[in-house]
């Protein structure tokens, strides 16, 4: 990769840091910010805003997963702390809370939030910024959102909208499972057409464009959570993040999370020549062993496949997802189980409706109806939001057709 590819894309937090820090000036600020939010020196921003003249840094916030990424799973709550290096104040909005309290911003004029996100409706740090932009409105605080890249690109939509009924915190909103914007325009969308009404500023990235894969920003990927190491993963995200909503493991516990997904009841080569025979192009499926470390199957041998995307551009992981978990109710009924018990803070709801933010899906496998009749009940829904999204898109493509 050339330099002058690696330098193509300033991120938001970059933009703002090198031209913008005026918004800033005399204002208490805290900072939304995991890990990930390096700047392409892999600077963080918290560092550069605590030692920045023109910024007051007074608290910092961090999402699922914690400030360091180092909570591996969901529903494990994190604490909040002081933060060693600044002196400052470390908020969880995956505590007790995930929204801002009044004490928790009693020391704050701006939120500043700087996530990276995956692309794929089913991640909850979209929401944690749904979450801020109502705080920041509620407690009368400037709300700033620094964009990063979609990493999965930002032309392709797919899968079910979220229902009303199964909203949660892996969907509050009703896009669709892959939804093709950047958080920044998710902000601008959540904001308006969903109707937060906070006083929210979005600083757009320099050099992004909506056909770009993650690769070809020049910047580095720092995993965004703990299983989301490589950009392949969340490539595949979309598809076998349907198995949290399952008995089956998405590949937890191994070095290639949701790219390994299986059980010990399966067979893997059967599996494989179950999913080959639906014809996907830009995946193949690898039959295989794997023992997790920890949490589905800790410690026992399962068989399954492996996802090796061959073609992202022609890889559609929504349906290949859905056709996963209908292939194994369908092979291994005796055994399938949907997962039990809570999903996300959702107590009343089978988990994987939650995931899909339908019980319709769930619904259709259990009832045998055919993979196209599945998917072919998206297009409306999606057409009217790739309507509806229009507005709030910041970035063009070039000689690619945006439409699904």
């Amino acid at each position: 990769m050339s330099q002058q590819t690696k330098s193509r894309v300033r991120t938001g937090i970059e933009v703002l840091l090198d031209s913008r820090t005026e918004i800033l000036r005399g204002l208490r600020t805290a900072l939304v910010c995991n890990q990930a939010s390096v700047l392409s020196d892999l600077s963080h921003a918290a560092d550069r805003f605590f030692e920045h003249d023109d910024i007051n840094l007074t608290a910092i916030f961090g999402p699922q997963h914690g400030i360091r990424g180092d909570v591996q799973d969901n529903m494990i709550e994190t604490e909040h702390t002081i933060d060693a290096r600044t002196g400052l104040p470390v908020f969880s909005l995956y505590s007790e809370t995930r929204e801002p309290t009044a004490a928790m911003l009693a020391n704050v004029d701006a939120i500043v939030f700087d996530l990276q996100d995956v692309g794929c409706r089913i991640y909850t740090f979209i929401y944690t910024m749904a979450n801020c932009m109502r705080a920041a409105r509620v407690f009368g605080k400037k709300m700033i959102v620094c964009d990063r890249p979609n990493p999965i690109g930002g032309i392709a939509i797919e899968g079910n909208i979220t229902e009303d009924a199964f909203k949660s915190f892996v969907g509050q909103f009703e896009i669709p499972t892959r939804h093709g914007m950047t958080t920044g325009e998710l902000a601008l969308m959540f904001n308006d057409f969903f109707g937060i009404g906070c006083d929210l500023e979005v600083i757009a990235m320099d050099g992004w464009r909506r056909e770009m894969w993650f690769e070809e920003t020049g910047l580095p990927w720092v995993l965004p959570s703990p299983n989301m190491p490589t950009v392949e993963t969340a490539v595949v995200f979309p598809a076998t993040v349907h198995f949290e909503g399952t008995e089956l493991s998405e590949g937890r516990g191994t070095t290639k999370p949701f790219e390994i997904n299986g059980a010990p009841f399966i067979d893997p080569y059967e599996w494989k020549d179950a999913l080959d025979a639906f014809g996907f192009r830009g995946v193949v499926f690898r039959p295989t062993y794997f023992r997790p470390t920890f949490q589905k199957y800790a410690g026992r041998t399962c068989g399954g496949v492996q996802l090796h995307i061959t073609d992202r551009n022609s890889f559609s992981p929504v349906e290949v997802g859905i056709a996963m978990v209908k292939s194994a109710f369908d092979l291994y009924g005796e055994h399938f189980r949907w997962k039990q018990g809570a999903y996300e803070y959702v107590f009343d709801k089978n988990p994987f409706d939650v995931v899909c933010g339908s019980d319709r899906i769930r619904k259709q496998i259990e009832a045998g109806v055919p993979l196209s009749e599945i998917t072919a009940e998206w297009e409306i829904g999606l057409k009217r939001f790739a309507e509806d999204r229009k507005p709030y898109l910041l970035y063009q493509t070039k000689n690619v057709k945006q439409e699904p």
